[in-house]
């Protein structure tokens, strides 16, 4: 029963349709299947996207802002080369989105908040990107980690941009699970105190009530936020590797 009422107990992974193949389990966990239910939502959104109206309604107005905003941001970022991988860029900022937001709902599970999940996204991603930075510019491509510094401190500075260029996955995975993880377990402490104090007087309530409210809408800022901090680092990550020039 304490387990119910944990801060931490609503980002358990727990398996909702056990499946045995043998001696291997492939039960669909709340995690998959949300991932599941934000790829068949994105394909339904995205394709009456495509389907568009020369005359745009609402819906398709704020699809096209969303569009048009993160266009800018990935050419800001990346130059005119850069916008080749766009529609990549773009596909993540709103898979991480809509993750983000159905979190939000109640019983919606926080996929975004497990570090092992958004590191195998950032892996992938920054693995890719030091791969394309190879084939572009060949062996060229290692003078990024060679700063222009007196030779003695050579040894020490090449060190240093290796290790900083390894960690940006790291910093990428947990920057955007550790801020989910604590905005889902502030409303969820906050949550179990108001329920507990409209046992004793309903006035007292309000207070921590508006107190909830103003957080969770911070929260769904964050989960924004996070969304855009996300693709804005993997553009910068893509510019080293397209413009190896600049450094």
């Amino acid at each position: 029963m304490l387990k119910n009422f944990s801060p931490l107990a609503q980002f358990d992974v727990v398996s909702l349709f056990p499946i045995f193949l043998g001696n291997y389990e492939l039960s669909l966990s709340n995690l998959s299947c949300t991932v599941i239910f934000i790829l068949i939502i994105n394909y339904i959104i995205w394709y009456k996207f495509y389907l568009g109206r020369l005359i745009p309604g609402v819906f398709q107005n704020f699809l096209e802002f969303i569009f048009m905003f993160i266009f800018r941001t990935v050419y800001q970022q990346t130059g005119k080369l850069g916008l080749i991988y766009f529609p990549f860029i773009f596909s993540l900022f709103i898979f991480i989105l809509s993750l983000n937001l159905l979190s939000m709902i109640p019983f919606g599970f926080a996929v975004t908040s497990h570090l092992i999940w958004t590191l195998y996204f950032s892996l992938s991603i920054c693995l890719g990107i030091f791969f394309l930075g190879i084939l572009r510019h060949k062996i060229n491509f290692f003078k990024l980690f060679v700063p222009e510094v007196p030779f003695v401190l050579y040894p020490m500075m090449i060190l240093i941009e290796i290790f900083s260029y390894i960690i940006r996955s790291f910093s990428l995975a947990i920057r955007l699970s550790a801020n989910i993880m604590a905005g889902h377990t502030l409303v969820h402490i906050i949550a179990s105190s108001i329920s507990m104090l409209s046992n004793i007087k309903q006035i007292i309530v309000i207070f921590p009530f508006i107190l909830l409210l103003a957080i969770f809408v911070l929260e769904l800022g964050v989960a924004c936020l996070q969304a855009y901090i996300f693709i804005t680092l993997v553009s910068m990550y893509l510019n080293d590797s397209l413009h190896l020039s600049n450094h």
